[in-house]
């Protein structure tokens, strides 16, 4: 018989609807998610970091049982903790008669409330990508430790996404033995190129943007904001002079327009406004190697690298992109995000070396299959299997 599992988290995400589908179809686990940000069933949202109305043009809420539970807040969100406040969630989940309980995130009144509810009743699985790489001030670090130690105290596993979000959770005292690894994913398949199509879109764009084939494309694609840190690549482009290198900044934010000024007397340099999901292969495809220049805080994996592996791309990241220890080796670098040194060098060995370039490029693919939604189903169907 199917063991039922409870997914509480707080609003439809593209990176999680696809696999919740496929755990969905799982011979193993049946599975319902409560959405707790009941106003998020409205799929087109205001995104602050984008600076727009963001409506993700793939399914979120198909393929997979789910209800939308009742918030009481007058101010609802995820962005604070009283956003997130629903009376009945966990009366709703034991009338489901769920086996186990997997909650994603505990900064939320509810959230919080159904980790301490559930304890020593069902199981209860615990899921965040938090780290220690933006840890600061020793009072502070008392008061977290002594705060996040007590909280984890309340759940039965933790779902770690890499080697940062492990250690986090061991230096709050969840055991090893807690610790199960579902790694950070996306959908691998949605971005390789079975038949050419993306490649030949890419091609006809760059010919329209006045790239040429023998231009190298160094691609940046994401919030323009300070925590993504874009003004690097206009602080690698007044190093690097070759009329040769092109910058493609994809992405809309709070320093579009400030980027934009300083960028007005370069035209290596190309904007391009925010792209859609069913878009973005195209847009890795427009470039020769991917950057992430992430300064923080909270940049606690960085997805589009596994994007851009998936599209087989050499990556640049910073060290403050909590993923990057994980997804790069052999197919990139790890650079400080206020030091350009390392990744000039990179990119010039890059733009000299094809056959670097092309080894790098075949290490992403490989690399980039141990991060996909059958690790994270199959991690979970062995748990809720062992525990229920």
């Amino acid at each position: 018989m199917k063991q039922r599992l409870a997914i509480v988290t707080t609003h439809p995400i593209q990176y999680n609807a696809p696999w919740f589908r496929l755990l969905a179809a799982s011979e193993k686990v049946e599975i319902r998610v409560f959405y707790t940000w009941q106003d998020s069933q409205t799929i087109a949202k205001y995104d602050p970091g984008f600076n727009r109305v963001v409506e993700w043009d793939i399914p979120l809420l198909e393929g997979y049982d789910y209800t939308f539970v009742k918030n009481v807040s007058a101010n609802q969100g995820s962005h604070h903790f009283k956003g997130i406040d629903n009376p009945t969630l966990c009366k709703e989940i034991e009338n489901w008669k769920a086996d186990a309980v997997l909650v994603f995130g505990w900064a939320y009144k509810s959230h919080l409330k159904c980790l301490r509810y559930f304890k020593g009743k069902v199981p209860v699985i615990f899921r965040g990508d938090s780290t220690l790489l933006d840890a600061t001030g020793t009072v502070k670090k008392i008061i977290r430790k002594l705060l996040l130690t007590y909280i984890y105290s309340h759940i039965d596993y933790a779902l770690y996404v890499g080697t940062n979000n492990k250690q986090y959770f061991l230096s709050y005292g969840v055991p090893e033995r807690k610790l199960i690894h579902a790694p950070h994913a996306i959908d691998n398949d949605r971005f390789v190129d079975v038949d050419g199509r993306y490649t030949n879109a890419a091609k006809q764009w760059k010919e329209e943007l006045g790239i040429s084939a023998n231009d190298f494309v160094l691609l940046f694609a994401g919030k323009l904001e300070h925590k993504k840190n874009p003004e690097y690549l206009l602080n690698i482009a007044k190093q690097i002079l070759d009329t040769n290198l092109r910058f493609i900044i994809v992405g809309n934010g709070e320093l579009e327009e400030a980027l934009k000024a300083s960028a007005t007397n370069d035209n290596r340099i190309i904007f391009i406004d925010f792209q859609n999901q069913q878009q973005m292969p195209v847009v890795y495809r427009l470039a020769d190697v991917f950057i992430l220049p992430s300064r923080g805080p909270q940049e606690t994996w960085g997805l589009a690298i596994n994007e851009a592996m998936a599209c087989r791309l050499p990556v640049i990241a910073s060290s403050k992109a909590g993923g990057a220890i994980d997804l790069i080796s052999g197919n990139g670098i790890i650079i400080d995000p206020d030091d350009t040194s390392l990744a000039i060098m990179y990119i010039k060995q890059l733009m000299t070396n094809k056959n670097l370039q092309d080894e790098h490029k075949q290490v992403s693919s490989k690399r980039i299959e141990h991060f996909s939604y059958q690790h994270i189903v199959s991690a979970i169907e062995t748990l809720v299997h062992k525990i229920s």
